[in-house]
C-alpha cells in the first residue's frame, strides 16, 4: 500500500523529479532502526552514504547504475543519533572520511568527534582519530563536516569545554589522518549559542562558511560566520533574516548552507513554523512554506531545498527559481539533499521513513 501511494504521488511531481520510485537502502525496527542518513556525491555522480544503527556506522554507495549494498564500516560506542545527530561523510581525494560522536558513557556524559577514513573505496577503515582536543567536549553530539576542492576537510561542532555552548572547528590536510588544533569560531556574548541545533559548514576556494543558531538577547536566530583566509581567522557572526525569533527554548533545527556556482552562500533555515532561504549575509530572507528541518544543496543545475511539513510528516522538495514545490514522501524525518559538481550530476534526496514500528532509509533521484 505504501509503494502504491508513492506511485500516485510521483504522477503529480513536476518535471525536475525523475519518474523512478524511491528505493529502500535498509530497514529495521527497535534498537536496529537505521537513523540519520548523510551523503556526499563524487565527480562521477555516485553518492557515498552513511547512517547509524545503534552503535554501528554503515557505509554504502548508490547512483543511477549502482544499487546500494550497505555494510557496517565500524562501531562508535554510545553514538549520538537522532535530531540531526549522527555520522557525517565527505570525500577528500581518494579517501572517504566519516566522522561520528560517541564515548564510553554516552547520554551526554561524554562524547568525542571520531574520524575514520577509507583508502580502498569503503572496504576497510582506519581510525579512530579524535578531532576535538579537549576530552568529552563534543558531548552534545552535534557536528558537521565537509571537504574543499583541494581536499582539505573541515569539521565544526557544538563544544562544551567552557561549560557553555561554543562553536569550534578543526581541519585536516591529510585526508583525516590528523586534525589541527581546535579553533574557537564563535562565542555568544550572552554565554552560549543555541544548545541543541546542529551547525553546518561549506567551503569554496579560500572561504570557509559556518551556519549556526545563536542564543542572543532572548532570540534564537540563525547566524553565518565566515573566513576568507582558509580558516586562519573568522569574522564576526552575522544574523540572517529580517525578523528575530524570540524563543526561550531550543528548536533543535539548525538549517543548512551551500555555495552557489557564482560563489554566493545560500542558506535554508527555520523561523517559527516557516522555512526560509537567504542569499549572502544580508538581513534578508525569502519564505518557502510552513515546515521545519530544511536542507539545501547547489550545483550548476540549480539549488535544491528539502524540508518536512512536520516530524513524521511530508518531505517537500523545491528547486529555487521555479514556482512549485512538491511532496516526495510521507511519514518521514530528517531529509537531506546532496548533489555533485557537474551539470549532469544526479540530485539525491535521502530521509528516514516510518511505517508502523519499522524505519527505513529511503532515496529518491531527481533530475
Amino acid at each position: 500500500m505504501f509503494k502504491t501511494a508513492l506511485t500516485a504521488l510521483l504522477m503529480l511531481l513536476p518535471a525536475f523529479v525523475s519518474g523512478s520510485e524511491p528505493f529502500t537502502i535498509i530497514s529495521g525496527s527497535g534498537e536496529r532502526s537505521p537513523k540519520q542518513p548523510q551523503a556526499c556525491v563524487d565527480s562521477r555522480g555516485v553518492a557515498h552514504v552513511t547512517f547509524g544503527v545503534g552503535a554501528d556506522v554503515y557505509y554504502c554507495r548508490t547512483g543511477v547504475d549502482e544499487k546500494p549494498s550497505p555494510l557496517v564500516a565500524f562501531q562508535v560506542p554510545n553514538m549520538s543519533l537522532g535530531m540531526r545527530r549522527g555520522p557525517r561523510i565527505a570525500h577528500a581525494g581518494d579517501a572517504i572520511v566519516i566522522t561520528a560522536i560517541g564515548g564510553p558513557q554516552g547520554k551526554g556524559a561524554d562524547g568525542d568527534v571520531l574520524a575514520y577514513r577509507s583508502l580502498d573505496g569503503g572496504k576497510s577503515w582506519l581510525g579512530p582519530v579524535k578531532v576535538n582536543d579537549i576530552e568529552a567536549s563534543a558531548r552534545e553530539g552535534l557536528h558537521a563536516m565537509t571537504a574543499s576542492d583541494d581536499g582539505t576537510l573541515w569539521c565544526v561542532w557544538l563544544d562544551l569545554r567552557a561549560k557553555r555552548t561554543q562553536l569550534f572547528a578543526s581541519k585536516s590536510i591529510d585526508q583525516g589522518a590528523s586534525w589541527s588544533k581546535n579553533q574557537l569560531v564563535y562565542q555568544s556574548p550572552d554565554g552560549s549559542i543555541c544548545e541543541c541545533c546542529h551547525p553546518s559548514v561549506a567551503t569554496e576556494g579560500d572561504s570557509v562558511h559556518v551556519l549556526f543558531r545563536n542564543s542572543l538577547k532572548g532570540n534564537r536566530d540563525m547566524y553565518l560566520v565566515s573566513s576568507n583566509n582558509k580558516g586562519e581567522t573568522f569574522g564576526l557572526g552575522e544574523r540572517l533574516g529580517i525578523q528575530h525569533w524570540s524563543l526561550n527554548a531550543c528548536p533543535m533545527d539548525g538549517g543548512m548552507l551551500a555555495i552557489a556556482p557564482n560563489g554566493e552562500v545560500v542558506t535554508a533555515w527555520r523561523r517559527g513554523n516557516t522555512v526560509f532561504t537567504s542569499i549572502g549575509k544580508a538581513k534578508s530572507d525569502t519564505m518557502l512554506e510552513n515546515g521545519e528541518q530544511p536542507w539545501i544543496a547547489s550545483n550548476p543545475s540549480g539549488t535544491y531545498v528539502v524540508w518536512l511539513t512536520k516530524r513524521d510528516g511530508q518531505v517537500r522538495l523545491a528547486k529555487l527559481g521555479t514556482p512549485n514545490s512538491t511532496t516526495i514522501a510521507e511519514n518521514a524525518r530528517d531529509p537531506i539533499v546532496a548533489v555533485g559538481d557537474g551539470n549532469e550530476s544526479p540530485v539525491f534526496v535521502f530521509w528516514e521513513q516510518r511505517a508502523g514500528d519499522r524505519v527505513s532509509i529511503e532515496c529518491q533521484l531527481v533530475h
